[in-house]
């Protein structure tokens, strides 16, 4: 007898609700056959079941019998929806008619509130900049001389280490010219010889 198990379901990810829904409904383990499921075929989703339980090939067979069975669902479903739609337009269209000027009503309170909040928060931009350039400006005066030391200090240390390494950086890369020029050489040869087979 083939089972799912709430462990198969958590390890794949399923989520919360239906984890616990299975708990409720099975325990720990439910046994799998046409009646059981179809007994709970509204509670759970089978399109995650069948993607996440199955192997590929039935999974892909799982897609197209279902896509048949939801074209032949949306088939028949079509002349009720059409009904459906008929009796809601004209509810629909007086429910748009009432709500028309409560809406008016509502955007007109609404914009006289937003402009009063644009006033307001103009003047406390206004003062935040205001405040906000004097406190720059003492940032500047403090930070300018720390950073003109930390560079006349750094200078000489950067001076002494551009000393040592431009002759490394020339014997390195004195070193890499064959090795580049053989790195290259092979490149054009790969590419020479794929190009041919084209």
């Amino acid at each position: 007898m083939k089972t799912i198990t709430l462990d198969m379901l958590r390890t794949r990810r399923a989520c919360a609700a239906q984890c616990r829904l299975f708990k409720r409904l099975f325990g720990q383990e439910a046994a799998i056959t046409p009646d059981a499921c179809a007994a709970v075929a509204s509670q759970f989703d089978w399109r995650w079941a069948a993607q996440h339980l199955l192997p590929a090939p039935l999974w892909a067979e799982y897609q197209r019998q279902r896509a048949a069975l939801l074209a032949e669902y949306l088939r028949q479903s079509a002349p009720f929806l059409a009904e459906y739609e008929r009796q809601c337009a004209p509810l629909s269209a007086e429910y748009e008619r009432q709500c028309a000027a409560l809406s008016a009503e509502y955007q007109r309170q609404r914009a006289a509130l937003s402009a009063e909040y644009q006033r307001q928060r103009a003047l406390l931009w206004t003062e935040y900049e205001r405040q906000c350039v004097a406190l720059s400006a003492e940032y500047e005066r403090q930070r300018a001389p720390l950073w003109a030391e930390y560079q006349c200090q750094c200078a000489p240390i950067w001076a002494e280490y551009q000393r040592q390494r431009v002759p490394l950086w020339a014997e390195y890369e004195r070193q890499c010219a064959p090795l580049l020029a053989e790195y290259q050489r092979q490149s054009a040869v790969l590419f020479a010889t794929l190009y041919l087979e084209t």
